[in-house]
């Protein structure tokens, strides 16, 4: 089945079983004429799962894909309605952890649908997103890959050739894009408190939204900065005009911006195409222990739906639903604390858009410890919050709240102590 199809003679009836396990790729690097046409012909198919990272796309929304349940490691972009409908079941995990019981077989597939470059010489690549998917794949019943010319030819996603694909489908579009959001003066408050945390030669990274966007804009004075990141965005390619980004001082892959996944536009994609300073690596690689420690001044920059005075962060749940995910955060804040001159920070508006405060005395969920916490930033100030005791920790804390909700987690953090 070494032809390449074209999506109209796809019949998924023939493929897909009752109780399959339908592994997709994530993000940007969704095969969308695959997951549409999946999506289109539902109501023909056995029940099954499909596994999804973070959606970017409408394809499965939850008033369009029938009776399909879904399964994932957080609820990111669209899977947030998956999630608030009662369609996703979030597995608790470390986005390490999520990858690494792929390879090994705690977690399996049926069915992978995986979005592959392809060069002129024929050789294929995982191009945006070198992921779980992979891993998928090597013990799949069924590989189903949508080869698209749009798609970029990145170093270090090379497919595997002993990974064999069952059916190749043409692309019917080019890659998903995600656009950077217009920053607000919020985020850039925020930001020009955490640039003050980022020094020359701090290596770099984050994730999606307008905060980390915000940072990363405001940092195009700072001299020899490099990345590691579990994913790149347009701004870097703006680093790296500006000359601010050079990778020259990381300790390791110097001179290579290092990341698992493209999450961005075209000038990105077309920046990283057969580009040998952008290396897309596995996830056993940008998010494990004993590499991040090796990193030079590595600087985590994270977010969060919650913090309470005493640092514990909370990415995950508000009211007991997903609108979050573990990800690379905890990965991450630990890798920063274990690098030489390191520095993990949480980035958070003080308030929700309804003006709840996000500083609280109390959270449901627990993502990342108060023992791994170092600094907390909102757009009131930076909380530094590693080597403190509890009671400063709530002063601290108390300061870069929005200022009127402070007499309240004054008084919260009062009571609190008296009880203790």
């Amino acid at each position: 089945m070494d032809d390449i199809k074209t999506v109209d003679t796809l019949d998924f009836a023939g493929l897909i079983r009752a109780g399959d396990v339908v592994v997709c790729g994530q993000a940007t690097a969704e095969p969308r004429t695959l997951t549409q046409a999946l999506v289109t012909q539902k109501d023909r198919l056995p029940p099954f799962t499909v596994v999804v990272g973070p959606l970017f796309s409408r394809t499965f929304i939850p008033e369009g894909t029938g009776t399909i349940r879904f399964r994932s490691y957080g609820a990111i972009g669209e899977a947030r309605r998956l999630a608030q409908a009662g369609r996703l079941d979030v597995i608790p995990s470390h986005y390490s952890a999520f990858c690494a019981d792929f390879a090994s077989g705690r977690h399996h597939a049926d069915v992978v649908l995986v979005q592959l470059a392809i060069d002129d010489a024929g050789r294929l690549n995982a191009s945006l997103s070198n992921d779980y998917v992979v891993d998928a794949a090597r013990r799949a019943r069924l590989v189903i890959a949508e080869i698209n010319p749009h798609a970029p030819w990145t170093f270090g996603a090379e497919w595997p050739a002993d990974i064999p694909l069952h059916v190749r489908v043409a692309a019917s579009e080019p890659p998903l894009e995600l656009p950077s959001v217009e920053l607000d003066d919020i985020s850039r408050r925020i930001a020009a408190h955490a640039a003050g945390l980022i020094a020359d030669d701090s290596t770099l990274q984050f994730g999606v939204g307008r905060i980390p966007d915000a940072i990363l804009s405001s940092l195009s004075h700072v001299r020899d900065l490099g990345i590691h990141s579990g994913l790149i965005n347009d701004a870097v390619v703006d680093l790296i005009a500006c000359g601010a980004l050079t990778n020259a001082r990381k300790g390791i892959d110097i001179g290579l911006t290092v990341t698992n996944q493209l999450i961005g536009t075209r000038r990105l994609y077309d920046f990283a195409h057969r580009n040998p300073a952008i290396a897309v690596r596995p996830t056993s690689y940008t998010h494990a222990a004993v590499v991040l420690g090796r990193v030079n001044r590595l600087v985590a920059i994270n977010s969060a739906l919650q913090v309470t005075l005493d640092g514990s962060v909370n990415a995950e749940t508000i009211d007991g639903v997903a609108i979050g995910a573990i990800g690379g955060q905890v990965d991450f804040v630990r890798g920063a604390n274990a690098s030489p001159g390191g520095r993990a920070i949480i980035a958070l508006p003080a308030t929700t858009p309804r003006g709840a405060s996000r500083i609280v005395t109390e959270v449901e969920t627990v993502t990342t410890s108060r023992a791994d916490i170092d600094a907390i930033v909102t757009e009131w100030g930076v909380a530094e919050l590693r080597g403190c005791d509890l009671t400063e920790r709530a002063r601290r804390m108390i300061a870069i709240a929005a200022p009127e909700h402070r007499e309240r987690l004054t008084q919260d953090a009062w009571e609190r102590g008296r009880k203790a």
